[in-house]
């Protein structure tokens, strides 16, 4: 079931974890240590069934493993899952039990904030084990809600894509599409306001569309219409596989560049985009600023100064990343893939000997 997913990559570790009495159920993955633990959040969602809780997990503790590895960071990736409904299932126990599974684990995974666990999540999780990130910190700059740090990270990079797909970073009165209008999705949509952007949203949530629609004078569109709106630029901020075979064709953006975690469907479909002419910005690198932020809670030399830094540093791995498309005619993703994967592979291999 696991080595033959076709989602595994060589996972260094996958265990399944629970506790029938706070009826806790999910799924560790752990795609990579060779940089340092595995590094991840901790995503609870109501998955229809077994196989999609092990397909996401073995596919975002991967995406980990390249955003750590691409972001500097000295973190492996890995990533927890809960079967469930944030809304009605999760409880103190439940967190708690999940806090003692990490524990078990002695510190090769840590783990923070995803869909559907917050910061108070956290602060009961962190009553288990010490393994947690995502805490706020005193100094305000690091730790705590991610979503904000992700978004201008987000930011970021859109604004150097639209520099490299469009001539500009100046994004004001161009049109960014924003799908997912939650935590990450409002930050980034108040940033690109706040730069002259037009606004094109969707989410299933009626009041995050309102909030949107009070706060930015955003247009609404169905979900169902996203991916063939009249925009710029997409940002896909919910969940992933949006990019896919049936929605590549109907995008009229010139670039896509979101939050939102494996965004391609299957690697072909950056193949997809590449060959319709709309560039794409792999969702690890121009996501990381949740992780920069988070990782720096644990890191005593940490700055204000140095965070900023390493928020700057996305658009600078994604000209590179670009640069090396254009020259090589290959596809942003499979760049950077190679480039993550290269990364992983010298830390492995330890220091030569000279």
């Amino acid at each position: 079931m696991i080595f033959s997913a076709t989602d595994f990559d060589n996972h260094e570790m996958v265990i399944a974890f629970s506790d029938p009495a706070a009826r806790l159920k999910g799924f560790i993955a752990l795609h990579s240590t060779a940089l340092g633990p595995a590094f991840g959040g901790c995503r609870m969602w109501p998955y229809t069934d077994e196989p999609s809780a092990i397909r996401d997990v073995l596919r975002l503790s991967r995406g980990m493993s390249y955003k750590n590895a691409m972001a500097g960071l000295a973190y492996g990736g890995g990533k927890a899952v809960i079967i469930g409904d944030a809304r009605d299932d999760k409880t103190d126990a439940l967190l708690e039990a999940f806090g003692r599974a990490v524990d078990r684990l002695g510190g090769a995974y840590i783990t923070a904030e995803d869909v559907g666990i917050s910061v108070d999540d956290m602060r009961v999780i962190a009553g288990l084990t010490e393994h947690v990130g995502g805490i706020p910190q005193p100094d305000g700059y690091r730790g705590g809600d991610p979503s904000p740090v992700t978004a201008r990270g987000v930011f970021i990079g859109l604004s150097k894509t639209a520099e490299t797909a469009l001539g500009t970073p100046d994004l004001a009165g161009l049109t960014v599409a924003v799908q997912g209008v939650g935590s990450v999705g409002y930050n980034l949509c108040k940033l690109l306001h706040e730069a002259g952007a037009k606004l094109i949203v969707s989410d299933i949530s009626a009041t995050n569309l309102d909030r949107a629609v009070s706060e930015f004078g955003a247009t609404v569109v169905t979900p169902d219409a996203f991916n063939s709106v009249d925009a710029d630029i997409l940002a896909p901020c919910a969940l992933g596989g949006t990019l896919n075979k049936q929605s590549i064709p109907t995008i009229k953006a010139k670039a896509i560049a979101g939050a939102a975690n494996n965004q391609l469907a299957t690697e072909t479909d950056g193949d997809r985009l590449q060959a319709r002419g709309i560039l794409y910005a792999p969702d690890y690198v121009i996501n990381a600023g949740g992780i920069i932020s988070v990782t720096a809670e644990r890191d005593e030399r940490a700055t204000a100064a140095s965070v900023a830094n390493q928020l700057n540093g996305i658009a600078e791995r994604l000209t590179d990343i670009y640069t090396h498309s254009e020259t090589s005619g290959r596809p942003p993703h499979e760049v950077a893939d190679e480039m993550a994967r290269e990364i992983i592979r010298e830390a492995r291999a330890g220091p030569r000997q000279g």
